[in-house]
């Protein structure tokens, strides 16, 4: 049974529109898919941007960070010095673990607390999760999931260009990310996104029709599934 269709029996409530967990590596293009999402009406619920609200100055994780990584993993302002935690990372990957365990229930609770807020009135949602492969329980949490896709050459270039980073840290941030292949054979949809802005209008707007589709009908398969009302 769909998860938004247990939900909504469960509940008793209006079904849940359908979530869809959109990920894909650096520099494939998610933000961009994301947009074109949400300029058709989709509610986009970002774990990153959650994340990035969790570690800015006085963020609720800042406190945990601190005591775990001392003074060393902040910015003079209180955030989370996102360039020094990422060495730190790659040097040890205990570091890295301990990071996620911090963040992982904060983010897991803040985005189930969106997509609650926005299920009743969206036509569908948009959970976005660059690490969903690596994260292991996402899949129980969304109906679909979709794979922003390109080749890495094309991926490289646009971390380049959009972060300034060398090509041998690009290099070391992928191989520490699920595989092409990884993300592949979990997608329920592929956005084929090695083009234009306008071939990945056209593909999005191909699964936005579909995401309404399936939502649609969820909602009458709940509805005749009731033994009431």
């Amino acid at each position: 049974m769909p998860l938004s269709i247990a939900k909504g029996l469960a509940t008793g409530s209006k079904p849940a529109a359908i979530v869809v967990g959109l990920t894909g590596g650096i520099g494939s293009g998610k933000s961009a898919a994301a947009n074109e999402f949400a300029a058709l009406g989709a509610a986009i619920v970002d774990t990153d941007a959650i994340a990035h609200e969790l570690t800015g100055p006085h963020g609720a994780a800042m406190g945990a960070i601190a005591t775990a990584f001392g003074k060393a993993a902040l910015t003079a302002d209180g955030a989370l010095d996102r360039a020094a935690m990422r060495e730190l990372a790659f040097a040890d990957p205990g570091v890295r673990r301990s990071l996620e365990a911090i963040l992982h229930p904060l983010i897991r609770a803040e985005s189930e607390r969106l997509i609650a807020v926005h299920a009743s009135d969206a036509p569908y949602v948009v959970l976005v999760v660059p690490l969903l492969v690596e994260s292991g329980d996402y899949r129980q949490r969304v109906d679909r999931i979709a794979v922003v896709d390109c080749d890495d050459e094309t991926r490289i270039a646009r971390v380049i260009a959009r972060n300034g980073l060398v090509r041998t840290e690009i290099v070391r941030i992928m191989a520490a990310q699920a595989s092409r292949a990884e993300r592949l054979a979990l997608a329920d949809d592929v956005i084929e996104n090695s083009g234009s802005l306008a071939d990945l209008q056209a593909r999005v707007a191909v699964l936005d029709a579909h995401y309404r589709t399936l939502s649609a009908a969820i909602t009458a398969n709940c509805r005749e599934s009731r033994p009431f009302g």
